[in-house]
């Protein structure tokens, strides 16, 4: 698993128009190329009276699954370019799909690659981009007595709270990077007098909007 990369925050669509085409751009995650494929069928589907329906994905933690379609664009000049930016913005796990309406202008061969790329940059700038780190969840039980501190703490330390749960004790769910886990052991400690009780839980990625 990577310690940290980049991705979509969600899926979305986002419309330009340039030189009177409607360019849509559909931008979704995918971990695997069977769901990739689905979701560029899900858009082909729906937008089945557009010109075309180009797309381009990058998946996997080496980028080792990735597809261009051009869907009856000049060849290159719409697949490429998405999948392009897909790699300039270092994202993966990103499936993009621009439908096209043409608007009666030809935009020559310069001008497709410059405008699916366009549209694809403004796609993925308006659903937004996140980092996914790789962290390992600390749980914290303690006292109620210890409730307020311990938590005021937590929020302006380097640590996240993931989830609170107030059972017969607090029991906190702490995001730290797996470097972090003995200063945390050892500031948890001091902070409670060594009155917590900490375990380690799974890995899980934790998202940061960039």
């Amino acid at each position: 698993m990577l310690s940290r990369y980049y991705t979509v925050k969600e899926s979305g669509s986002h419309e330009i128009t340039i030189q009177r085409s409607r360019f849509i751009a559909h931008i979704s995650r995918a971990e695997s190329e069977s769901e990739a494929q689905e979701f560029i069928q899900v858009i082909k589907k729906k937008y089945w009276d557009a010109t075309h329906n180009c797309s381009a994905y990058l998946i996997g933690e080496n980028d080792q699954i990735q597809k261009a379609n051009d869907d009856g664009e000049p060849s290159g000049t719409a697949g490429v370019p998405i999948l392009e930016v897909l790699k300039k913005k270092n994202l993966k796990d990103t499936v993009v799909v621009i439908t096209r309406y043409f608007g009666g202008i030809k935009l020559g061969a310069g001008g497709l690659i410059r405008a699916y790329g366009k549209a694809t940059s403004e796609g993925i700038l308006a659903v937004g981009i996140v980092e996914r780190k790789l962290m390992r969840i600390l749980h914290v039980t303690v006292d109620y007595t210890w409730l307020g501190k311990v938590e005021n703490e937590l929020r302006t330390s380097v640590y996240s709270i993931k989830d609170i749960h107030y059972l017969d004790t607090v029991k906190f769910e702490i995001y730290a990077e797996d470097e972090q886990k003995n200063s945390f052991h050892e500031w948890m400690t001091e902070l409670t007098n060594g009155q917590a009780e900490i375990q380690e839980g799974e890995r899980l990625y934790l998202e940061v909007d960039i």
